[in-house]
């Protein structure tokens, strides 16, 4: 069974949530108290792998601004939660078994609460279907099946089979089938309690459900002992969860006699938990779980000065050092604890089971979140549904924006309250609610608007067009021109380039460097070759295919080649047209600018980049008129073939 859609209401600050669909993962996104916890809680409590916190009481979870009036009229209990399921294959053949191939009209299932705590399931049947097919299997003789075909109800024919005189043995034979399978024959017991069986069990994770770094055994033996039981805390059952992952429990724990061979169990389930948590976590690979089991001492606060204490402990490898589990790194002992619950419930229930997580990345940073999101979608929705809240941006995905529902405590324009709303529509008209959403769109674009998987980054447009044009003037005469793959992508000068790499470094992505080499800033290109932005021999300069010791792209060109280009691009005629001095040593550009600083004021002004818009329109025709074309293409194909071999093989 899969949950498709849901509403909640009259809980909490809850009127009416509204109905809102449920995908394979969901978020729901909005600000602080506007009523995501709730709608999980609201939900968690239908199916609940823990059986105390399957009730809901109306003292304590009726919205409170209407309490007084829901007092009075208590015995008319009002709705919480109805949801909406679809049936799935395996569902479907399980109940054509038992009421016929052509018995159920839906797929979709109705299941409901209310504050009676009364669950009822609707479940689409044509009972004369089955009543159909219930008389075609029976082995009746003909006169047996005459008067039973003209009846509309299972309960009917049962009735008129207790009700025969002298009943054949195949009569009774159907009669105790019916009786058996359909409880007296009333249809809607045995599809309901076909539907119990195949609800998934809801199970819900929120931040206090992290484990404590220590706990005194005598206090939940107590809790456990008292008449009725005491409800341990969330911290209580994650560190039995963790006990019934190590294979013991509490009266083991207390009886153990073998410390080494409890500290191993304990270790094996640690490190496997461990190992699974580093797959997806990249903030510190130097974090250890370690555990102890002694007396408390008498100097410790109660309760921890008796009894069994079980300790738990975060080495850090990197410092030496350890501390209490819940003293550090709780994004860590976030994750630690949920895989703990996660685990030992998947244990009981397998697939079964809706994941619930309330703010599950609140204690995590920026890439730890990422982190998060690659786990829910590789370890846990492919065999479970997932719902979870946010209001952080990087718990968003901008993959599935469609899965996104928006939260909102509405009050309309005359101050009527309305309470929690959900969106199916996930763009609000509230800025706040949206902004985790634009938040991660406008992350998302960053990342990949103006950059691929391999990115070059270049200093500005200019080098773009010519590295576009050099590169397809190669192909078109069978050399080597760029690889596609490559995405050339514009920093904005040499200062820039530093900080385009760290932010676009976010999706570790395949970055190289082209970058001018020039005084003044050679200090910027030596301190990008050897920082860690960039892996090695993945910065590149045009001194070094230009041939001299300072150089722009333009440079690579050639020097006749770019005057050139610059002549026709201005027009440039007579005493204005710029000429080639072999000997010159400057930077082509520099000549180029000292150059139209003497012409007459009514001289067009310099730009680099028009030169290069004058290339990328006209090219076609300039293939003869530059001269020098041949080396220039010579050094810019060294310079692709360079980059191309950073590539991994096609």
């Amino acid at each position: 069974m899969k949950l498709k859609r849901m509403q909640v209401q009259n809980f909490k600050c809850i009127d009416d949530s509204t109905t809102f669909r449920i995908d394979r993962v969901t978020c729901l996104v909005g600000k602080n108290e506007s009523g995501k916890s709730a709608l999980l809680q609201g939900l968690y409590k239908l199916n609940p792998v823990l059986k105390y916190d399957a009730s809901y009481d109306a003292l304590v979870n009726y919205p409170r601004r209407r309490w007084s009036a829901y007092k009075a009229r208590m015995a008319n209990p009002d709705p919480v939660l109805t949801t909406w399921w679809e049936l799935d294959d395996e569902d479907v053949t399980a109940f054509a078994r038992v009421f016929g191939p052509a018995a159920l009209t839906s797929r979709t299932v109705v299941i409901s609460k209310n504050y009676t705590n009364t669950v009822e399931y609707a479940v689409d049947l044509d009972e004369k279907r089955v009543v159909e097919h219930v008389l075609r299997d029976a082995g009746l003789h003909e006169e047996e099946l005459q008067p039973l075909r003209m009846l509309p109800t299972v309960a009917d024919v049962v009735k008129a089979l207790q009700e025969t005189t002298e009943a054949s043995p195949r009569q009774q034979a159907l009669l105790a089938a019916l009786t058996k399978t359909f409880q007296a024959g009333v249809l809607d017991r045995t599809a309901t309690k076909m539907v119990q069986e195949r609800l998934p069990k809801f199970l819900y994770f929120a931040d206090y459900y992290k484990m404590k770094g220590e706990i005194a055994v005598d206090a939940i033996k107590t809790k456990q002992a008292a008449n009725p039981p005491q409800a341990l805390t969330p911290g209580e059952q994650v560190f039995l969860a963790l006990l019934e992952l190590a294979g013991t429990d509490l009266a083991k724990l207390e009886g153990e006699t073998k410390f080494e061979s409890l500290i191993a169990e304990l270790e094996a389930i640690s490190n496997f938990l461990t190992d699974e948590i580093f797959e997806y976590w990249s903030q510190n690979k130097h974090l250890k779980v370690k555990f102890m089991v002694d007396h408390g001492k008498p100097g410790d606060p109660e309760p921890f000065n008796a009894g069994l204490i079980f300790r738990a402990r975060i080495e850090n490898e990197r410092h030496r050092a350890s501390v209490p589990f819940g003293e550090r790194s709780t994004g860590f002992v976030w994750f630690f604890s949920f895989l703990v619950w996660f685990s030992q419930v998947r244990r009981k229930y397998g697939e079964n089971l809706v994941v619930l997580l309330d703010e599950p990345g609140l204690s995590l940073h920026a890439r730890a979140q990422a982190d998060l999101l690659r786990y829910i979608n590789e370890q846990l929705a492919p065999d479970h549904q997932v719902v979870y809240t946010s209001h952080s941006p990087f718990m968003v995905d901008p993959e599935n924006l469609l899965g996104v529902r928006t939260v909102e405590d509405v009050v309309t324009d005359d101050g009527k309250l309305l309470g929690t709303k959900v969106g199916d529509d996930i763009f609000s008209t509230d800025a706040d609610t949206v902004f985790p959403l634009q938040g991660a769109l406008g992350y998302d674009m960053t990342q990949t608007l103006f950059v691929g998987k391999h990115t070059l980054v270049v200093e500005g447009p200019s080098d773009l067009i010519y590295l576009k044009w050099f590169s397809r003037e190669l192909e078109v005469r069978g050399r080597q021109g760029l690889d596609r793959r490559w995405v050339i992508a514009p920093a904005g000068g040499i200062d820039k380039v530093a900080s385009f790499v760290a932010l676009f470094g976010g999706k570790k992505l395949h970055i190289a460097v082209l970058t001018d080499f020039v005084s003044g800033e050679k200090r910027r290109a030596q301190e990008l070759k050897v920082s860690k932005l960039l892996r090695a021999g993945h910065v590149f300069t045009a001194a070094d295919y230009a041939g001299q010791p300072e150089a722009d792209v333009e440079d690579i060109l050639g020097r006749a080649t770019y005057i050139e280009l610059v002549n026709r691009c201005y027009d440039l005629k007579a005493r204005d047209r710029l000429a080639v001095d072999v000997q010159a040593q400057l930077r082509v550009v520099k000549d180029v600018e000292a150059h139209f600083r003497t012409l007459p004021p009514t001289a067009p002004v310099f730009d680099h980049y028009a030169v290069a818009e004058y290339l990328m329109l006209n090219g076609a025709g300039l293939q003869t008129a530059l001269p020098e074309l041949d080396a220039a293409l010579d050094r810019f194909e060294r310079l692709f073939k360079d980059l191309n071999r950073l590539l991994p093989t096609q």
